[in-house]
Formats: C-alpha cells, structure tokens, sequence
C-alpha cells in the first residue's frame, strides 16, 4: 500500500484559484446548528444559504465564480503566508496571515446566543494584529441565489441592507472602514495594527426583520460562540484511537445537524461533481435515514444525549408519518420531495450541471430497513426505551422486511438499474435480526418466529447466490462478477467475519484499491473518484476479520488524506484532490466507525496517526 507524498498534497492544497474558483481541498466549514458557512484557504467565503442548509445561497461563488456572491477578507500583499486551524473543540476557524510587514489573524465563526443558536443567521469575522501591521482588503458581494434573482440596496434610517428575493442580509462593521459602496456590493480596505481588532458582522434573515447587532457587542458574541462550543465538546467523550481526527469528525458532523428537528444533512451544499467530466452533481442538503443509522451509534459512543435523542425521535416520527412507503431521504423538516431543479450557473470550475432537489427519493432501497432497526438496537442498547408507538411502527416494518426482501432494489448506491443486489438482502437480514433482539428485550411485539424464519431464508440467499467461489468473493449480486464495497459494511454488522468475508476482502483490495484509496465498485472507476467512506469500512472489515495491524496502517493513511483542517469531501481523486460536496457526513461518519470498531476489537489505548 503507498502513500501519497507530502509534495503531492502541497500541490493540490494550494490556495490559487483557476478562473475564480478555488480546489475543493481548501474549504473549512463553520455552522450555528441551522446552516454553513464554506471558507477557501485565501479567506474567501464561498458558500452560505440563508436561513438553512437548504436554503437559496446568499454567497454561492464556489458554483458560480461571476454572479454566485461572496465576503473576501485577506491581506493586500499577496505573497503573504497562511496556515488555518479550529480553535480546539470548537468549529471556530482560524487563518493566520504572515507577510513582510507583520503577522494578523482572522476568526471566522457563525455566532451563538446564549440559549444556543440565534433565531437569524450571524456570521462574525474578527482581525487582529499579533504583531508589526498588515494591510487587508475586504469585499462583501451578494449573489443571485444561483442565477434566479438580483440583489438589491435598500437605505433606511438604521444602515444600508440588501434584499435578496425575501433574504435581507445586513453589515455591521467595527474598523473595516467601508471605501466604497456600488449598490448592494460593499468593499473597502484597512490596516491591522499591533493590539487592534477588527470586526465583520454578516447577519441575514428570510421574510422577518432583521436584527442589526451592535459593533461592540461583536467581539463578545465570537468570545461566547467559542466558549458555547467548548461546553459542547467537554460533553464528547472519547480517548481511544486517532482522537483528534475522530473528534474533528464529530465536531463536522455536528454542523451538518439540523437543530430545529433533529435531521443531519449528509452534507451542507450542493452539485459539487464528483468528477472532472461532471454530470454526477447532486443535492446532499437531505437527510439520509442510512447516515444517520451510524450518526446515532457514533453520538451514543460520545455520550451525547440530546443529539441522539433528537435523531431518532425525528426519524421515527418521520417514517410513521410517510407510512406509505420506506423513503431513503427526507428534506430537512422531515417532508418528503423528489423535485429536481437545474439552475442556469456554470458550477464549480465550470462543472456542471447544478441542481436544487435529488431524484433518488423514490427508490427501493432494501438497505434502508437495516438501518432503521439499527438505529433503535443502539438507543435500546444505550438503556433507553422505546415508546408504543415506536414499536408498532417497528413491527410494521419487521413484517414489510418479510414480504420485501426478495424484490429487487437500487441498492446502497443508488443506482437505476434494479438488481437483487446482495447488501440490500443482508440489510434486510439486519433489520429481522434487530428485531428479534428488540423482542427479546420486551421492546417491540410480533411475530418472532416468522422474522427468524425469513432471516435464516436470507442467510440461505446469500449463501447461494452471492458468493463467486471460481473468483472467492461475494458478488454485487447475482449473475454478476462484480465487487461492491458496501458488503464490507457487513463484517461490521456481524454477518460475516469469516472467511468468505477475508478473500472478498482481498479481492477488494486487488481491484478496487489505489494506495489508501477506494473505488465503490467495478466499473466505475472511468465515472468518478474514489470514495473516502469506502477506505474507512475497509479499514473496519480488515479489523473485524483480524488484521488489525493492517487496519491500522490504513487507518493512519487515510486519516492523513483530510484536508488541512481535518474535513473530508465525498471523494478524493488519485492525484489528492477533493471532489464532491464537503463536508461529506458520510466520510466523517465512516472514520469515526473504523476507529471505533478499531478500539472495540483491541481495546487499545490512544493511537495518534
């Protein structure tokens, strides 16, 4: 297995842009528990809805370089240095600029109330001079809300705001010396001298009226939303293996939480192409039942109650108000929506298409089943218990399992063409296995015998129609020659950890596997990069199938593939760069899973990477 070299992730991490766009690899994220903020290493935010995750983006420049919108904030002097870090425990960003003439920091954080999240949106950036002078310029430039609408300046008696098609944004500034003003678009520049501190306050809201904070309240609000995020992260309990990328992971996954109903996003933008040739651009401001089965296990390790508590009282109120069917997503508030819109931007580098909605919702999905069961197998298994209404929903689902898992899906991956692919009849082995351990505890009534029943047909299924013993692996499904890694996915859900496990395993790594890195399954390697979750379950299976030094080594490779501030995109192209939308839940979700799975099999001690 090599690895990349160090000049090789300089070389795709720099902060240049081409044509106005900036490498994916350089975003860090900032969020207030609703929606987020993506910052390019030079400083530049790119990206904000407003008031939510799925909302219309004020800022949208990272889609639309001309007309999306942004707030740039750097030194004039262009040779100056940068280095970022997060504050520690907190999603707090901060970029330290050096030049000839002296060293400054800015702090960049979506503002915190003192009941937690503000009822608008705030983001504060604050400059300070740590020592000599360093000149910056600024500009705050709103977009068309990907090409649909034009911004607009409105003056009142209390500041200029601009109006967005129902979004008004406002600017507080404290020392950024506005120069010049070209009507909704603002810039200017200052000087940054030892011992000063400069502010930049940008808040927003969408059909309600905005409130204008005071500039001298700024730097107080950035000292309390850093303090807010400290207390969170005195609750995360966790000393086990890779602890800093593991609580990195957290803290992302804790942006993509949406705290007005529980939902996790399985990312904060959208139509981010996971290939140079485009056309694989979607939408990830959903939530997906599948990430937030391991979103629960990973809050339930930490000790974070109210997170996993929110999570599964949103999905279980969600599916039983969608009885009709299983949805493999739902929109934020728990609606379901399968329109799809392309808006007329040219994407990221030029990439295209762009598009609002993902068509994926009316799928079958098989997986799914086992991901609800063990969603509530972790909370019951916590010391939690499960309400009436809860169960009967559970019940109804443990006879659809039943009745379902001998149909054809889309599989895990979303895919058009309808196979009986061999992770969605496991998924569905998973689901009857939950719920005969839920009856056991006194959990859910039903049918017992008949969910073991049709468990031990699906063990039989797979037995015979998913495992290739001319090629000694299992296959994508049956007929096929085909790897999926999502069957390693499997090994940590017990199903197998033996040998059949072991050679796909190997199979996995012969043809799939370029240095730490993982393609999802054959044939797909011409489509798009490889999938940074894929190398984390494989890093598990290797673990659950005993070749826990080999699990480590690849665990310690993939977690030097982060970004400079420890955030992953979806993919990561053989030659280091990030494509796909960032953060990507899933890969976060998939590091915390590996180095988890990684402690509960060892048992051993911190292991820094």
């Amino acid at each position: 297995m090599t690895e990349r070299t160090e000049d090789t992730l300089d070389a795709v991490d720099t902060h240049a842009r081409t044509d106005g766009y900036a490498p994916l690899r350089t975003y860090g994220a900032i969020g207030d528990g609703r929606t987020v903020a993506l910052i390019a290493r030079d400083g530049q935010i790119d990206w904000l809805p407003i008031p939510s995750m799925d909302s219309p983006p004020v800022f949208a420049s990272i889609l639309d370089a001309e007309h999306g919108g942004h707030v740039a904030l750097r030194p004039v002097d262009r040779s100056a240095e940068v280095t970022r870090e997060y504050l520690p425990g907190t999603n707090v960003l901060v970029t330290t600029w050096t030049t000839s003439s002296g060293q400054a920091t800015v702090t960049d954080a979506m503002v915190t109330g003192v009941a937690g999240r503000l009822p608008w949106a705030e983001v504060a950036r604050c400059v300070q001079a740590v020592s000599g002078s360093v000149e910056f310029e600024w500009a705050v430039v709103p977009g068309t809300l990907l090409g649909t609408t034009e911004p607009k300046r409105l003056d009142t008696a209390n500041g200029a705001v601009i109006g967005i098609d129902g979004i008004t944004i406002a600017i507080v500034e404290q020392g950024f010396h506005p120069a010049h003003d070209d009507g909704p678009r603002f810039s200017g520049r200052f000087t940054a001298d030892e011992g000063s501190k400069h502010i930049l306050t940008i808040v927003g809201t969408h059909d309600e009226p905005i409130f204008m904070p005071r500039p001298e309240s700024a730097l107080a609000a950035m000292d309390r939303t850093i303090a807010n995020w400290a207390t969170w992260s005195e609750e995360f309990s966790y000393d086990g293996p890779w602890a800093e990328a593991v609580q990195r992971s957290a803290l992302a996954l804790k942006l993509l939480i949406f705290s007005p109903t529980g939902a996790i996003a399985a990312a904060p933008t959208t139509s981010l192409p996971e290939d140079q040739t485009g056309g694989k651009n979607w939408d990830y401001r959903f939530a997906w039942v599948r990430d937030l089965s391991y979103t629960v296990h990973a809050l339930t390790r930490f000790g974070l109650r109210e997170e996993t508590h929110a999570a599964v009282s949103w999905v279980m109120r969600t599916i039983a108000e969608h009885d009709e069917d299983m949805p493999i997503f739902y929109e934020l508030d728990g609606t379901k929506s399968d329109d799809v819109e392309e808006r007329e931007v040219p994407g990221w580098n030029g990439i295209g298409p762009v598009t609002v909605g993902n068509r994926a919702g009316d799928q079958l999905q098989l997986g799914v089943w086992g991901d609800v069961f063990e969603i509530l197998r972790q909370y019951v298994a916590a010391g939690n218990v499960l309400d009436r209404k809860t169960a009967a929903v559970l019940q109804q689902l443990a006879d659809d399992a039943c009745h379902r898992w001998e149909e054809p899906d889309s599989g895990m991956w979303e895919l058009e063409d309808t196979q009986h692919y061999v992770t969605s009849k496991i998924g569905c082995w998973q689901a009857l296995d939950a719920a005969v351990e839920l009856h056991d505890a006194g959990m859910i009534d039903g049918p017992r015998d008949k969910w073991i029943e049709n468990r031990e047909l699906i063990e039989q299924w797979v037995a015979e129609n998913g495992w290739d013993e001319e090629r000694g692996h299992y296959v994508m499904y049956p007929g096929s020659d085909a790897l999926d890694t999502s069957i390693l996915l499997h090994a940590m859900s017990a199903f197998d950890r033996g040998p059949r496990m072991a050679s796909t395993i190997r199979a996995i790594e012969e043809h799939l596997q370029r240095g730490p890195l993982v393609y999802r399954y054959s044939g797909i390697e011409d489509e798009e990069s490889p999938f940074v979750a894929c190398s984390f379950w494989l890093a598990a299976a290797m673990a659950c199938t005993g070749r826990i030094d080999d699990a480590r080594t690849l665990m310690d490779d993939m977690v030097g593939q982060a970004n400079d501030v420890g955030l992953f995109s979806e993919m990561i192209s053989e030659n280091g760069a990030f494509m796909g939308n960032i953060p990507q839940g899933l890969s976060h979700l998939a590091l915390i899973q590996a180095a988890l799975t990684i402690e509960e099999l060892t048992g051993e001690d911190d292991h820094s990477a």
